[in-house]
């Protein structure tokens, strides 16, 4: 235990650095690394010694065999951490060559030990380490365009080598549309031609031109939590995607510091002296938002009346809009909406399922994606690329407590009211369900710890926790404390955080956050906690079907206490509750066959492939 706890404190203090390791682990590595090169120089000495001696003549390839010992010694020195730092000092010189030498090191030991392998070109076909488990794709499957330079952001080609393959391929449509759109972005943003032709169309009293504007925007502005920015930027993209715009957000405090760039040679920021610098004074009641506009008949949704639309429209998206901002799903409202040349999206929900119900918009989205509930899955891992930084904090961890287990729990508890779901009932609820779904091993009363000890990475089971509050892993740990999981299985359980509370715009909370999504989204198995948008981002990355907690009510225990999801896609909480094709409210969970009603959140809607 003193090992284990020395161990992750050092792994900690490294995190809480940036993701560099503490002095404490440097110096082991140091230490292993010394020992190293006294190993080879000896060899060498003795080698020399016979050879002048004559008592022995080296084979050609002994000098080889030299160096590859060498640079085994050498890589011990490499630390993961933020930039990816040397521990110790390289020769500086012109010699391009090792430089690129040193930089592809880097990137290697940014790989897990069991998975580490040269970077395939495409085609190319590479073991990653596991048996029985298929090629490591690059590019996935095409979502991903090449030509990135890959150290400015490790995360984008090597995410795939930590990560279980995907079964879910993208579509060729889809592939083919993203790649349409980042010459169109590449054309359109920022300090382009075209965009500053666009931006005087946001000055006040201007109107929409008699022809169409070459560049069109869809621009989103972060709210509410890191979860919830990351699922609404998601369906921002894709409206973007089936309108012809160019998304262009709002840097926030710290979204530079979370997401590498997703579009080569270009920026999806919205430049410093952006015409509009107040997005928190839109809301529901602003004067240009779509809704009021309409009561106000400064825009007509009425084809018959021929009034031209602002070149400004504000969509209010959230979970309060109104039914005139429920419009926006509509064939005809999206067909003034589509003459506008700067749209603001503001919104804290996955409204994807929406976009599906409007009836022109669906066979395009079919065409891109066959297997519906592969939306999110899809376009977050094509947009959402931990930095270099975050991506030192996930790395560091996962070797040091992940990279070796026989199999990855993952369990991510979100509790929202302390009075509906008391600790102690929670507790029990995770346990209780990860017994009954045997995710985890029962408890062998009958044998001690000694019996269980075992060598066989087959036989141990990493469980990562990730909650604001650090005595649900406890409760955990305790279970295996005095007696043995059955069968022999080995069980260590771990949480890289607990916050205690969620502090949204802290630059550093929101880098723990990120990485601890990325985290899960490594495990092999996962339970999330229902409502939860931080479990919809964790299984849409990793392509998990999840088993969800059910909420407490009244601290009464739910039943059942926990099921397995039947779809990949995030829940749209508070969905649209006006159904176009029949012009008045109504239930949209009915409506098309493949969006039905949330099982974590009744009142929601989502995407599934029936089978």
């Amino acid at each position: 235990m003193d090992l284990e706890g020395a161990r992750k404190r050092a792994v900690l203090r490294g995190l809480e650095a940036g993701g560099a390791l503490s002095p404490p682990a440097a110096a082991i590595v140091g230490t292993r690394a010394f020992r190293s090169r006294w190993v080879v120089a000896a060899c060498v000495t003795l080698l020399g010694f016979s050879v002048v001696c004559g008592l022995y003549r080296s084979p050609p390839a002994l000098p080889l065999i030299t160096a590859a010992v060498y640079s085994g010694s050498l890589r011990h020195q490499l630390l993961a951490g933020d930039g990816w730092v040397w521990q110790r000092q390289q020769r500086t010189g012109d010699d391009e060559k090792l430089q690129r030498r040193q930089q592809q090191r880097l990137i290697d030991d940014g790989l897990p030990q069991q998975r580490r392998q040269q970077p395939p070109v495409d085609g190319d076909v590479a073991s990653n380490g596991f048996s029985g488990v298929p090629p490591r794709d690059k590019y996935l499957g095409g979502l991903l365009a090449a030509g990135f330079d890959e150290r400015s952001c490790l995360s984008r080609y090597y995410s795939g080598v930590y990560r279980k393959p995907s079964p879910y391929k993208p579509s060729r449509y889809l592939v083919q549309k993203l790649r349409t759109y980042e010459e169109r972005h590449r054309r359109c943003a920022p300090h382009t031609a075209a965009y500053n032709r666009t931006l005087p169309f946001l000055k006040a009293g201007a109107s929409v031109p008699e022809e169409e504007v070459e560049c069109k925007y869809a621009l989103w502005t972060p709210w509410s939590g890191l979860g919830n920015r990351i699922l609404t930027l998601a369906s921002t993209f894709l409206y973007a995607l089936l309108t012809d715009r160019v998304l262009l957000i709002d840097p926030g405090k710290d979204m530079p510091g979370l997401f590498c760039e997703p579009f080569r040679d270009t920026t999806w920021l919205l430049p410093p002296g952006f015409p509009i610098s107040d997005f928190e004074a839109f809301y529901r009641s602003h004067p240009q938002s779509y809704a009021n506009l309409l009561k106000s008949e400064k825009i007509s949704n009425d084809g018959a009346r021929g009034k031209a639309p602002p070149p400004f429209v504000y969509i209010h998206l959230g979970d309060d809009y109104q039914t005139e901002d429920m419009y926006f799903f509509c064939e005809k409202d999206q067909a003034v909406l589509r003459k506008v040349p700067w749209l603001f999206l503001r919104s804290d929900l996955y409204f994807v399922p929406g976009l599906f119900l409007n009836q022109e918009f669906e066979p395009e989205l079919s065409r891109m994606f066959p297997e519906k509930e592969t939306v999110f899955h899809h376009l977050g891992r094509y947009l959402f690329h931990p930095t270099n930084k975050v991506w030192g904090m996930i790395t560091t961890y996962y070797r040091a407590y992940m990279a070796a287990a026989g199999e990855r729990l993952g369990i991510q508890i979100r509790v929202f009211s302390a009075e509906d779901s008391p600790f102690e009932l929670v507790s029990e609820q995770v346990i209780n369900c990860t017994l009954k779904e045997k995710l985890l091993p029962e408890v062998d009363g009958d044998a001690s710890i000694i019996d269980s000890m075992t060598d066989d990475p087959k036989m141990t089971k990493t469980v990562l926790i990730t909650s604001l509050h650090s005595g649900y892993a406890e409760k955990v740990k305790d279970m295996y404390w005095e007696h043995p999981a059955a069968g022999g299985v080995v069980v260590s359980v771990h949480q890289p955080t607990h916050e205690e509370r969620q502090q949204t715009d802290d630059a550093g909370h929101d880098a723990k956050a990120w990485a601890e999504m990325n985290l899960l989204s490594l495990a092999d198995v996962l339970v999330t906690s229902a409502w939860s948008t931080f479990g919809y981002v964790a299984q849409g990355l990793g392509g998990i079907r999840p088993w969800v907690l059910f909420r407490a009510v009244k601290g009464v225990m739910p039943d059942p206490i926990c099921e397995r999801e039947a779809s990949l896609e995030p829940c749209y909480h508070a969905p649209t509750t006006y159904v176009c094709r029949e012009k008045k409210d109504g239930d949209n969970g009915n409506v098309v066959h493949f969006i039905t009603r949330c099982r974590d959140a009744t009142s929601g809607i989502k995407l599934v492939d029936r089978r």
